[in-house]
């Protein structure tokens, strides 16, 4: 198997920490993890010099052609002249990969590109929430959500911006390589593999002052008690609330509710003890807190749109433990599952 290109177009003048994001999960040499890791590729989308917003020298040896040989095409976030008015050899380049079968993503601004190629039309996605009433005005063809920190519509994937431009790329690295893969590499940036949560918990902060992080303890707390039948009223006396407001500051907090919110990570549990351990289905039925097989199998496939079985045959011989290092237990901790937003 080849190296899957990851071909991103780089603007003058562009945000720095959205440029070196796609650089560190995708540009740094990660085959004793995965071997081919990938190959990324930065395409100057105009002539002349690229230079980052402070100033920053940026060598991208390739052109906007080649956008068109990758396996994914990114669109970095760009200056705010370029959102108003996307180069036209840009947007043309990007809706040709899309007609190619290429997998289309955005990080933060990178969407309006997206959107002036038409690609966003009828879709979900979205931007950095401080663009959001500009974006929407601009391309009200577009289902825009500007309370996420990303969008996975399959073969087009929008992030919101600056940090959550970590969430994508590791997003697709959890798609094409498994969860034990991706968490290895956040291990690795000293990052979280899965934020709770969408931007909307940062964008509030400008009107709101009340914080919510008096969550935390009980979260960690589920976290180890996920193959218990934990329930709300029980969540709620962990954190020392009443239900009703446990409930009020949970979904203000992380924008679903703590059902679903228990489901998600029992699922992400159930993908890394599918990815690294050879435990048959109902033992990861009973860890997980599903119970039995059957139940893990109806939810699993619900949430991932494959079957556990079909899961562990792709991805269980990806995860690959780091060079000298013992594979980290699999324990109420994982924080993983590709879930359509």
């Amino acid at each position: 198997m080849g190296r899957h290109v990851v071909a991103a177009a780089i603007l003058d003048g562009a945000p720095p920490f959205e440029v070196a994001t796609p650089c560190e999960v995708f540009g740094v040499d990660r085959s004793d993890i995965v071997d081919p890791w990938y190959e990324l590729r930065l395409c100057a989308a105009g002539s002349g010099p690229v230079r980052t917003a402070g100033g920053l020298a940026v060598d991208a040896p390739y052109g906007l052609d080649d956008l068109l040989d990758a396996d994914t095409v990114l669109v970095m976030a760009m200056a705010r002249r370029f959102q108003v008015e996307p180069p036209a050899e840009l947007v043309e380049t990007v809706r040709k990969a899309h007609e190619l079968g290429r997998r289309i993503v955005s990080i933060c601004t990178g969407a309006y590109v997206l959107a002036a190629a038409g690609l966003l039309d009828g879709r979900r996605a979205t931007t950095h929430w401080m663009n959001a009433g500009d974006f929407a005005h601009r391309f009200p063809s577009v289902r825009l959500d500007p309370s996420v920190l990303y969008i996975d519509e399959g073969d087009i994937l929008t992030s919101a911006g600056t940090g959550a431009g970590i969430d994508l790329c590791l997003h697709l690295v959890r798609l094409d390589h498994g969860a034990a893969v991706a968490n290895e590499v956040a291990r690795r940036m000293v990052v979280p593999p899965h934020r709770e949560g969408g931007q909307a918990q940062y964008a509030q902060l400008l009107v709101r002052t009340e914080r919510h992080d008096d969550l935390g303890p009980v979260l960690g707390w589920a976290r180890d008690h996920l193959h218990e039948p934990l329930t709300v009223p029980q969540l709620a006396r962990v954190a020392h609330l009443s239900e009703r407001t446990f409930a009020r500051r949970f979904r203000d907090s992380l924008g679903i509710t703590p059902l679903q919110w228990l489901l998600q990570q029992r699922v992400r549990l159930a993908q890394e003890l599918l990815e690294t351990s050879d435990e048959p289905v109902e033992e990861i039925a009973r860890r997980t807190g599903f119970g039995t097989a059957a139940n893990l199998r109806h939810h699993f496939r619900r949430v991932t749109s494959v079957s556990p079985q079909t899961y562990r045959h792709v991805f269980r011989h990806r995860a690959a433990p780091a060079p000298n290092d013992e594979p980290p237990p699999a324990t109420g901790n994982a924080r993983h599952v590709p879930i359509g937003h």
